[in-house]
């Protein structure tokens, strides 16, 4: 695997009171793009022809074959040297996917949850950050797999009870090498903090009827409030990984959504996510002020 460690994408935890469901309506913007000659010299070096190059180009990432996928990444390693321009690439090729919750699980690995380790045509929003930093840090479909699952378990060992369920207490800490919370280096004294009591035990007993004991952990959480995100935002970067920290009726607090910043043509920051029906590029003001109506 290539050395990444010292490569750390910021987590940024904000406030705002949304889920990954909402109702709005984004049509997928068809493309019409020819390969330049830069690009076409980049897909001779992976064995790829002008032709094939083009329709791959044409192709959103949601109705490609693993093939497909595996020959566009090992394109693109090369195309894009960039890590996080090849993340805002890669996250931009699956507008118009379809949203769809609770659609992976740990079949043919296991079968406690049955659903399959990937889908490539449908997404929540963890697995399309997921499947983005994946692709993105890959140059095969097999170092994808790897690198996906290196993601989303524990020390990559695959499993229900190693899967990271929670985003404070598992996908943050276990991803560390990958991401790094600079939220009170960014907002300062303007950040807020909640505990989060996890008990897995529980967890895995009610959702998958399996007895599994694991001590209760707390967590503590600095998040930026929905009223800070102006003063922060400009300093996000392309491929940064944002939290979006709800608040529930008993007034507790948790990461509720998940998203991915990119740069849109005027310099101003967007957050390219998995929400429903489908992953769409939208600006924070926004995602804010339709969460807020929500």
């Amino acid at each position: 695997m290539k050395k990444i460690t010292t490569l750390l994408f910021s987590a940024i935890y904000v406030l705002l009171f949304a889920g990954c469901s909402t109702s709005l309506k984004v049509e997928p913007t068809p493309l019409t793009i020819a390969p330049t000659d830069v690009q076409v010299a980049a897909a001779a070096m992976v064995n790829m022809n002008a032709s094939q190059l083009s329709a791959l180009i044409n192709k959103p990432l949601f109705r490609m074959k693993p093939d497909e996928v595996g020959r566009y990444i090992a394109y693109l390693q090369i195309a894009e040297p960039n890590l996080r321009a090849r993340i805002a690439h890669l996250g931009r090729k699956n507008i118009g996917q379809p949203y769809d919750i609770y659609l992976l699980g740990e079949f043919p690995y296991e079968t406690i949850d049955d659903q399959p380790l990937f889908n490539l045509e449908k997404s929540d929003c963890v697995v399309f950050a997921e499947h983005t930093y994946a692709m993105a840090l890959s140059q095969s479909w097999q170092e994808f797999f790897w690198m996906l699952q290196r993601i989303r378990y524990r020390d990559g060992v695959i499993g229900v009870t190693t899967r990271n369920h929670y985003t404070e207490a598992d996908w943050n800490p276990q991803n560390q090498w990958l991401v790094s919370d600079i939220t009170a280096a960014l907002a300062g004294e303007r950040t807020q903090r909640y505990p989060l009591t996890v008990d897995r035990t529980k967890f895995f007993k009610s959702r998958y009827n399996l007895n599994h004991s694991v001590p209760i952990e707390t967590v503590t959480e600095t998040f930026v409030p929905k009223t800070a995100i102006a003063n922060v935002a400009s300093q996000l970067q392309e491929g940064d990984f944002v939290n979006v920290i709800s608040s529930g009726q008993n007034g507790g607090f948790w990461a509720s959504h998940v998203g991915i910043v990119v740069i849109g043509k005027n310099g101003e920051r967007n957050l390219l996510h998995s929400a429903e029906p489908m992953v769409r590029e939208e600006s924070f003001d926004a995602f804010i002020q339709r969460a807020t109506d929500r």
